[in-house]
């Protein structure tokens, strides 16, 4: 991997993690497009701990009231009543689904998961139902109320069963151009939450997931499945990463307080189309430049 290869792709995975429309797959079409070797699921994992680095700076109080009263909890009654303490052990429990899973299926998403032509029914599959739910949602905010009745809940209204929900929805996440940010903030109007609401939990619910597949893949730069990815410019591309990601995500808070997902919907699904339309008529191949073999 080249300097400027680290470059291009620390550009794209801070460009694109905290918008629903999936950074692994657009390293991995980055990659191919460039006719560059597919960086693999090690360096997507090891370069968002920049942009998670990002998160804990634009989201600092937050996290650091979440993280104290969750250890206060542990000791006080009276603490574990509180919403930040609530909020560390929803965010343990909805992390549990994609920690789990991942470990599961590991060969799988580093392997036939990158498929293009998954990855293109992924864009398109959640395009929709993001353009669903974001359609309630604004519909719910146009007269002031949710379509049962109810005005659409906040953070401090979450709970077990909606933490739990959460994180199923984030285990989407573990394919391929579905979207980390994407499937947490769909799930999340789905349950009936505000657009804000959806997006911060989304973004406090990816920390523990982000943190430890980051940390877990450390040891793979380098390695034999990807000899081409070194450490130099791996810890480039996460720098890079760093400082576009909290650029964006500060943008995007701002944007969807008063707009609507839809430029990301349609971008979702004409991608997902374009993508096939090249798989169907021969151009690519599903597994081309995947540096997969299986």
């Amino acid at each position: 991997m080249s300097w400027f290869e680290a470059l291009v792709l620390g550009l794209v995975q801070g460009l694109t993690e905290f918008l629903p429309v999936s950074s692994s797959a657009h390293l991995r079409l980055t990659a191919l497009a460039a006719g560059w070797e597919d960086p693999g699921a090690a360096f997507t994992a090891v370069t968002q701990l920049g942009t998670e680095l990002g998160i804990l700076i634009y989201f600092r109080r937050d996290i650091w009231n979440i993280v104290s009263a969750w250890a206060r909890s542990l000791v006080s009654r009276r603490a574990r009543g509180e919403l930040s303490a609530r909020l560390g052990w929803l965010v343990i429990l909805g992390s549990l689904p994609i920690g789990v899973l991942g470990v599961m299926f590991k060969d799988a998403i580093e392997g036939p998961f990158r498929d293009l032509r998954l990855i293109a029914a992924s864009f398109i599959v959640l395009g929709i139902a993001l353009g669903i739910a974001d359609r309630i949602a604004a519909q719910a905010e146009d007269g002031g109320r949710h379509r049962a009745g109810r005005p659409r809940k906040q953070i401090e209204q979450l709970g077990v069963r909606d933490g739990v929900i959460f994180g199923l929805w984030q285990a989407l996440a573990l394919i391929p151009g579905m979207s980390r940010s994407g499937v947490t903030m769909t799930g999340g109007l789905y349950l009936g939450y505000s657009r804000a609401a959806a997006a911060r939990y989304s973004f406090l619910l990816a920390i523990p997931a982000v943190l430890a597949s980051g940390l877990y893949e450390v040891g793979s730069i380098g390695g034999a499945e990807a000899a081409h990815v070194r450490w130099p410019q791996t810890v480039f591309a996460t720098a890079v990463s760093f400082v576009v990601g909290y650029a964006v995500i500060a943008w995007f808070m701002k944007w969807i307080s008063t707009r609507t997902f839809a430029p990301f919907v349609w971008y979702r699904i004409l991608a997902g189309l374009a993508i096939l339309a090249l798989v169907w008529s021969g151009a690519v191949e599903p597994m081309e430049g995947a540096g997969w073999g299986g």
